[in-house]
């Protein structure tokens, strides 16, 4: 496995001033920049890193230096070309403002459809057209094809900036340029992606846009999209899951482990100002919200049939070895190609995203109705993974590339009146449960 930890440039003072920075090396670290990047050096100080790339702009670069300065590594920093910023030419510079009345049309291509957005660029005589996001996401293809063939089985550092490293995820993941908008990168954010091979092949996002080592426990909210703010958080373990024995929907309780994940996401929730909650009906998922709530005293739980765990039919109670021999090579199918499994007795994952979307949709439509802000769902590994492939416009083939830990907390937010689609702030927040970036949980069966 090859794993990439992707870090965002400390907040520099063009992102105060709300300027577009692009390709422009004009803009430097703040001193809270500064301050951030050490703590994410601190924050990654016991991973070992057999190779760090940078941008080379100075916001980046200075980024990386300060954060390598913690690290016990021998590599060195090399700056790559294909981690520049996404090229902006006719906009860099200006405040977004700025941008948004001197080109009112480009701007709300730009947001809406962002891989249509074309820039005429004059050189000298001629013009060309010049197409910024599918640019970069060509640029992001070619770095994955570059180091990943050179790094086989290392842990790598990647310091870039917002669009770029939003391409790096989505080029790894298949998510299509039109979702650009899609994922959230905050300053020193983190996110962590395992490759078992090249570009192509099977690839983890283990967690994304982790803010808590610098303090923001969850990422702030984007202008144009305080709608509703799903916190989507998956069941504390249950003694199945510890044993890897498939449980499905035998309603297996949480085991002591679980309960204790569960108060530790809400220590970690408990400042934030919940509005609603809603759980599966399942009783793993239910006593995880409760506990949870504990803080919240105020709030009713709702429960939902549609987000409960996947039926695994005649596999449910069962280990790997068992159901390897009772079906050969339908545990491989599953690996390889889940979204053209059915299971036996069960269901495939269609079923399970057709009911699962159809309640989430219910949640956000209530919530919009009553003005609701912050809504806590919590539901399983199965039924989570389908959720995020809807939220990124991405198939079921995608369901093993997120990762969902016993206890993890993910934040998507909607924007006002469902203007343009939802944003994955963060996924798979795991550091209320080890203290760690690195997603400790158990995997267990689903």
């Amino acid at each position: 496995m090859t794993r990439v930890i992707i870090v965002r440039h400390g907040q520099s003072t063009y992102n105060i001033e709300r300027r577009i920075q692009g390709r422009t090396d004009a803009s430097s670290l703040t001193e809270k920049g500064k301050n951030d990047a050490n703590q994410t050096g601190k924050a990654l100080s016991n991973i070992p890193f057999q190779a760090i790339y940078s941008s080379p702009l100075q916001r980046a670069k200075l980024t990386a230096e300060i954060i390598t300065s913690h690290l016990q590594t021998s590599a060195n920093i090399l700056t790559s070309e294909n981690l520049v910023e996404i090229d902006l030419p006719l906009w860099a510079g200006m405040l977004s403002n700025e941008v948004k009345e001197k080109f009112t049309e480009d701007y709300s291509i730009w947001k809406q459809k962002p891989h249509e957005l074309r820039m005429i660029i004059k050189d000298g005589e001629a013009t060309k057209e010049h197409f910024p996001v599918l640019v970069l996401y060509n640029q992001a293809q070619k770095f994955w094809q570059e180091i990943l063939t050179k790094h086989q089985g290392e842990t790598i550092l990647i310091v870039g900036h917002n669009g770029i490293n939003r391409a790096l995820i989505s080029t790894a993941l298949g998510i299509n340029p039109s979702r650009y908008h899609c994922l959230q990168q905050s300053n020193c954010g983190i996110s962590i992606l395992n490759f078992t091979g090249k570009l192509g092949e099977p690839v983890q996002l283990e967690s994304m846009n982790q803010t808590q080592h610098i303090g923001d426990k969850l990422p702030t909210l984007r202008p144009g999209h305080q709608g509703v703010r799903l916190l989507l958080v998956r069941h504390g373990e249950t003694e199945w899951n510890r044993q890897g024995r498939f449980q499905g929907q035998i309603d297996i309780p949480l085991n002591d482990n679980g309960r204790n994940q569960a108060a530790k996401a809400a220590d970690f929730l408990q400042d934030v100002n919940i509005d609603f909650a809603v759980s599966s009906v399942m009783s793993r998922p239910k006593e995880t919200a409760e506990i949870i709530l504990k803080y919240h005293p105020h709030l009713n739980l709702e429960l939902f049939p549609g987000l409960r765990e996947i039926s695994h039919g005649l596999w449910e109670g069962k280990f790997e070895s068992e159901i390897e021999t009772e079906f050969p090579g339908e545990l491989e199918r599953w690996r390889t190609i889940p979204a053209q499994v059915q299971m036996p007795e069960g269901e495939n994952l269609e079923e399970v995203k057709e009911r699962s979307v159809a309640d989430w949709n219910t949640i956000i439509k209530n919530a919009q109705d009553k003005h609701l802000k912050i809504g806590l769902v919590v539901a399983h590994d199965a039924t989570n993974k389908t959720l995020l492939c809807h939220v990124l416009g991405l198939s079921n083939e995608n369901f093993w590339n997120f990762r969902q830990g016993n206890g993890a907390v993910t934040v998507i937010d909607y924007p006002v009146e469902n203007q343009g689609y939802p944003v994955l702030q963060a996924m798979n927040i795991t550091s209320h449960l080890s203290n760690s970036i690195l997603d400790k949980t158990a995997a267990g069966a689903l």
